[in-house]
């Protein structure tokens, strides 16, 4: 496992910003770590980055611990954070350059900036200085900057904030790609954005892990199964949509049945052959499950 936390605390005074987390993230896997302002999200990245000391509990990249070695774990890990710190008087090679070298990227260096200029869409922007760009592109830069040692593990802290639509889908495409053999840990307060890019969210509130799961098991969850709704041209009996395979309940709101179940697939096959069999016609069939929204809302309110 890439990133291993394990009952991390961190004190700030009498404060606990973190209190006893856990979880892990896997080779591979982009992870969503949501939570509302001053919940610890960024603590904890900057702990894992090496910027933070903990005041108890353990955090490891790759099996090595960032307490114990914090250069050896910096080698792995690409940080960027959320003010995006750059030298506005350097140009971006310039700036690629040093970060390489802080890196003792030796003998390939030139190389290796081209390679992450490419990666992230800086090329038409490139014989600039950083200080010029939009800030769509000073992103880039800092993205770029965090991959120039090819790091396996990524630790992105709010990469999308004050992004034009366009150049937050650049962004997005890119961390999916870049989570196609690297793990990402992933901030974001747009949660359309985490559902489009991440494989599993880890929700913090309060300093305290309150959610650690798939989006869909998530959704589930806290909605208690899927809800398939169904308008028929007649109403129908609400006796015989009970008896129907998968339905667990059902409800009605105007001229809606509302059908709760875990397997809605199946639910609206059975739904289709109960219209032949009793000669109605389906006005409308779809079914929902909790949005993240709504499992943000309910887990952090």
């Amino acid at each position: 496992m890439s990133i291993v936390i394990s009952n991390l605390t961190k004190l700030y005074g009498a404060q606990k910003a973190i209190d006893g987390i856990s979880f892990e993230a896997h080779d591979n896997e982009i992870v969503g770590f949501l939570g509302p302002n001053g919940a610890g999200k960024s603590t904890t990245m900057k702990i894992i980055t090496g910027f933070l000391p903990p005041d108890s509990g353990i955090a490891s990249v790759n099996g090595i611990d960032v307490a114990q070695d914090p250069i050896a774990t910096k080698k792995q890990t690409g940080y960027l954070p959320e003010g995006n710190p750059l030298y506005y008087d350097m140009y971006v090679r310039e700036y690629l350059t040093f970060i390489a070298r802080a890196h003792h990227i030796n003998g390939h260096t030139k190389n290796r900036i081209e390679e992450v200029i490419d990666m992230t869409g800086l090329r038409p922007e490139s014989n600039k200085k950083t200080g010029q760009l939009s800030k769509g592109y000073k992103q880039r830069v800092g993205l770029a900057a965090a991959l120039i040692h090819d790091p396996k593990v990524l630790i992105l802290d709010e990469p999308t904030t004050g992004l034009d639509p366009n150049q937050i889908i650049g962004i997005r495409q890119l961390i999916k790609d870049l989570g196609k053999n690297k793990t990402v840990l992933f901030s974001s307060h747009i949660l359309q954005e985490v559902e489009s890019i991440c494989d599993r969210v880890v929700i913090i509130n309060k300093g305290k892990i309150v959610a650690n799961d798939s989006l869909n098991n998530l959704r589930l969850l806290q909605s208690g199964g899927h809800i398939v709704s169904v308008q028929f041209s007649k109403p129908a009996e609400i006796s015989l949509l009970q008896n129907l395979p998968d339905t667990e309940s059902v409800n009605k709101e105007g001229e809606v049945y509302l059908l709760k179940t875990s397997s809605p697939d199946a639910l609206k096959k059975s739904l289709l052959e109960f219209a032949v069999q009793h000669h109605l016609d389906i006005i409308s069939l779809q079914s929902k499950s909790a949005s993240l929204e709504d499992v943000f809302r309910k887990l952090t309110s």
